[in-house]
């Protein structure tokens, strides 16, 4: 079962610094000018920096992030009759005030940065009722404060959702699990209209202090990965925003939808009956549809093998895909409104094969990457030599065959390179968003000032980024952090 979120009585224990301290002073003094009374209880998540496995946990497959200090904090009381969500920076993110009923819709044509926190208060309505809990709505007062960049990439959503679960549990007096915020945390963020396959929810949760973690799903579960002593990772954010939930019809959500379409028409080419091919939902379920193979390793080669054999390169359009499958594309999604949107959203077009191969390839690299950091006998150089690789290899399967960078990211990765970068790669979903870069131990500071002249200086010179912007928000090393709490503090 596992146990219980961790609960903090003072700052200190989470951290000891008097930043934080100071941190949580400020925002008490805020709640209490907003709202007349102090809060009863914080909760706070961390973003996350994801080293290797881009897009797959959608399709079952383990991923290996590591947590970031950047974190959100959510500062909640009961209170009147109705949930009003403020933010400690009225002036960037404006109250928004809700009804009380966790039934209600999350309205995903108008997009408010605090419908994540209302998809996070159906979410524990929901974990609750199925604990055979029945919580009564009652008025909830909720300021938030997050330092994680948005649109970078680095899952700032999942650290609201997250955090404001947290903060809702606590404000209920319910228990549950790190592991069990994860899960429905990633299931109730789904209402905002991405199709998130679970890893910014589950490091975010799950993370500890000095280890990156090899996640793994269905069910979600997380192993340490101690990364080497003379790696360090810088963050660097492009400044071309992601908006995931924004774009999610035409760039992360096709992607979900193409990837299932080519497990279908693999499963279906492999010989299996149409009804189990229309149910296949995950391009792991095609590989144990494959013979048994010695290896995982080789397994991967096998699976890679048969979308080269079964998928054809190029574009399929939309009506030799419905051809294959013996139904249109609305019958096939027609208990998902939000794939129909997909479909429509995509002129019917769709690329099967390099979709699947870059799941593959990507899945196959997780695992090297662990082991590489596990590998007792090698020497750091050579420990750091193949995790760069596989962290190139992956940005180069993202680019071409996943195709979720942009330009922005590919010219600060092409100044992290040209600063010194081992490996670099881009992190999250794509599309805008930050770089990931691996770095000898002792030489990020001047790698950081190179990429900041190289990339950062020509966007002031021209005015695209002000002249004295928050570094620390825009590049930044980081070794992995720990994952969401509860403090209740006397403040």
């Amino acid at each position: 079962m596992g146990s219980p979120v961790t609960t903090y009585s003072t700052v200190a224990e989470l951290d000891g610094s008097e930043a934080a301290a100071s941190r949580y002073g400020r925002l008490t003094d805020a709640f209490q000018k907003r709202f007349g009374a102090k809060p009863e209880v914080f909760a706070r998540a961390p973003g996350r920096v994801n080293l290797i496995g881009e897009h797959i946990d959608y399709m079952g497959y383990g991923v290996l992030p590591m947590a970031i200090n950047q974190d959100t904090v959510v500062a909640i009381r009961r209170g009147g009759d109705q949930v009003v969500v403020t933010s400690i920076h009225p002036q960037d993110f404006a109250d928004c005030t809700y009804g009380a009923d966790p039934a209600q819709e999350v309205d995903t044509n108008n997009h408010q940065w605090a419908n994540y926190f209302m998809c996070a208060y159906k979410g524990v309505f929901e974990f609750l009722e199925s604990k055979g809990v029945q919580q009564k709505p009652v008025g909830l007062q909720v300021m938030v404060h997050g330092t994680v960049p948005q649109g970078a990439g680095v899952s700032s959503s999942a650290a609201l959702v997250c955090s404001s679960a947290l903060a809702l549990l606590a404000a209920y007096n319910a228990q549950a699990t790190p592991a069990e915020v994860a899960e429905f945390a990633c299931t109730c963020e789904r209402y905002v209209g991405t199709q998130s396959g679970g890893m910014d929810q589950a490091i975010s949760m799950m993370a500890a202090s000095g280890v990156a973690k090899l996640i793994n799903f269905h069910p979600v579960r997380a192993e340490d990965v101690f990364l080497p002593q003379e790696a360090t990772f810088v963050i660097a954010n492009s400044l071309a925003e992601s908006q995931k939930a924004v774009t999610a019809d035409k760039c992360y959500n096709l992607r979900v939808v193409e990837c299932r379409l080519a497990a279908v028409l693999l499963t279906l080419a492999l010989g299996h009956p149409r009804e189990k091919a229309l149910k296949m939902r995950y391009l792991k379920e095609v590989e144990a549809l494959l013979p048994p193979a010695a290896s995982a390793q080789d397994s991967f080669h096998a699976c890679l093998d048969a979308a080269c054999s079964h998928l054809h390169g190029g574009t399929y359009d939309q009506q030799e895909i419905e051809k294959l499958l013996g139904q249109s594309l609305a019958d096939f999604f027609h208990n998902s409104p939000a794939n129909i949107r997909v479909v429509t959203a995509a002129g019917g077009q769709f690329k099967l094969q390099d979709r699947a191969v870059h799941v593959w390839g990507e899945a196959a690299r997780v695992p090297a990457f662990r082991d590489a950091c596990n590998d007792g006998a090698a020497s750091a150089p050579d420990k750091l030599r193949r995790l760069a690789q596989l962290m190139d290899d992956s940005h180069a399967s993202c680019r071409d065959l996943y195709e979720c960078s942009c330009r922005e990211l590919e010219e600060v990765r092409g100044a992290a390179v040209a600063a010194g970068a081992l490996g670099s790669r881009l992190t999250g979903a794509g599309w805008g968003g930050c770089t990931v870069s691996l770095v000898e131990q002792g030489q990020e500071q001047a790698f950081i000032a190179a990429v900041k002249e190289a990339y950062y200086r020509p966007l002031q010179d021209s005015g695209r980024l002000e002249a004295d912007p928050a570094w620390d928000d825009i590049i930044f090393a980081s070794k992995p952090a720990s994952g969401g709490a509860i403090l209740r503090l006397d403040l």
